[in-house]
């Protein structure tokens, strides 16, 4: 007779392949018929996570293309996480990986954003840095302080001008949409308070942006932005930071 752990390992190894093994619970009497709820509420669940994890996509998509995507997922990536709400986590590198998966390589960049968007729902509060506290600076603070971006701020290389048709699916999952032209540029996703914001950001920006999340002081922030801005490169920096502030991208220590 099997022991405990043995049959709990039959039972979730039969779940993860889908077979539903004859006589796996013969001994218990329960039959097949039981069993096989099992089989079909796994994959079902992952697909709902995954839907509900990339909604935009499923909408470009449809539901039968979908849920045809999702099953390959499930079965090459299946879930290691304890919370469903992380399912989905390397779904770009899967599709990145074999972009004939989608009809559409840009759709690749939804699920970009899609994922980021989440994520950034879901990140951690920040106090947002004000204008009074940068203003109480000294002189002498400026070169080596640094800025701390919100945990929320997601910084994404698209290559697809793909944001109108995420709107449009957004607010109408059945708009129709034109197919979107080629542009690499990086997308900025964040969430200051309660809603998340995203906004495209030029290639200066993203640099600053990139060193101020990795713990750069603000001096070598500036060096970056006058590699781009060589005609006034302290207005740039001015600016950006103005900017980061008033938008919620910066965070007190």
């Amino acid at each position: 007779m099997s022991t405990l752990c043995e049959l709990q390992q039959r039972f979730q190894d039969a779940i993860l392949v889908a077979d539903g093994t004859p006589g796996l619970f013969a001994a218990e009497g329960t039959g097949s018929g039981g069993f096989n709820v099992y089989l079909q509420a796994y994959p079902a669940r992952l697909t709902a996570a995954l839907r509900d994890n990339f909604p935009t996509l499923q909408r470009a998509l449809g539901d039968d293309a979908f849920a045809a995507l999702a099953r390959a997922y499930i079965a090459e990536r299946p879930s290691h996480f304890r919370s469903i709400r992380w399912f989905g986590d390397s779904l770009v590198e899967f599709l990145a990986a074999e972009p004939k998966r989608l009809p559409h390589p840009a759709l690749i960049d939804l699920a970009r954003m899609d994922w980021a968007t989440r994520t950034a729902f879901d990140a951690a509060d920040a106090n947002l840095l004000s204008f009074e506290e940068v203003a109480a600076l000294r002189p002498d603070e400026w070169p080596e302080q640094v800025f701390k971006t919100v945990p929320s701020l997601q910084i994404l290389d698209l290559e697809w001008a793909v944001e109108p048709i995420w709107k449009t699916l957004n607010d109408d999952g059945q708009a129709a949409t034109d197919a979107p032209q080629a542009l690499p540029h990086a997308l900025l996703v964040w969430r200051p308070v309660l809603e998340c914001c995203w906004r495209s950001a030029d290639p200066c920006e993203a640099v600053a942006l990139r060193a101020l999340r990795g713990g750069a002081p603000f001096a070598e922030c500036c060096t970056l932005i006058a590699e781009f801005a060589e005609a006034e490169p302290a207005r740039t920096a001015a600016g950006l930071l103005q900017r980061w502030i008033s938008e919620g991208l910066l965070a007190r220590d």
